[in-house]
């Protein structure tokens, strides 16, 4: 195994650790910061004072928050204000290395593919048995040497 291997592994150790923790985690209907706001009972104008703001900038930043336009840093100030610690995270739906064999899985197919056309039009088609052998090696393959366009659509 590379250097490189062991670092991408060790990497996905902690995306696969998050992922397993927030398979469940689901965004509030009003949010985060207005569902922990009135969690703790606390008004709008209280959490403004608490964070330097005022209370229409609260409802601004709860409302952003549900467009998907707060910012990083305003999750984190509210949170702080609220007595509590902000956490994001990018999991995939299923473990990295599931999302790196769906991924092998279709540059295998689409290489497989334009092969098998070709073979096909010389009338040299190959059997389906052969052709599943041939992806499932192309994929363990890609999946080993991970290539610099692995990530490219073609």
């Amino acid at each position: 195994m590379t250097v490189k291997q062991t670092v991408r592994q060790q990497y996905q150790a902690i995306v696969d650790l998050a992922q397993s923790k927030a398979e469940d985690v689901r965004v509030p209907a009003e949010g985060w910061i207005r569902t922990v706001r009135k969690a703790l009972g606390m008004s709008g104008a209280q959490l403004g004072k608490r964070m330097g703001h005022t209370r229409a900038r609260v409802a601004q930043v709860e409302k952003a928050e549900l467009e998907g336009g707060v910012t990083l840093k305003s999750m984190q100030v509210a949170a702080e204000a609220m007595g509590c610690r902000f956490v994001y995270a990018i999991v995939p739906p299923v473990t990295v290395e599931n999302v790196i064999i769906e991924q092998a899985r279709k540059k295998a197919l689409a290489t497989i593919g334009i092969a098998s056309k070709h073979m096909a039009l010389e009338n040299q088609a190959v059997q389906d048995s052969r052709t599943q052998q041939e992806v499932a090696r192309l994929m363990n393959e890609l999946i080993y040497q991970m290539p610099s366009d692995f990530w490219e659509d073609k």
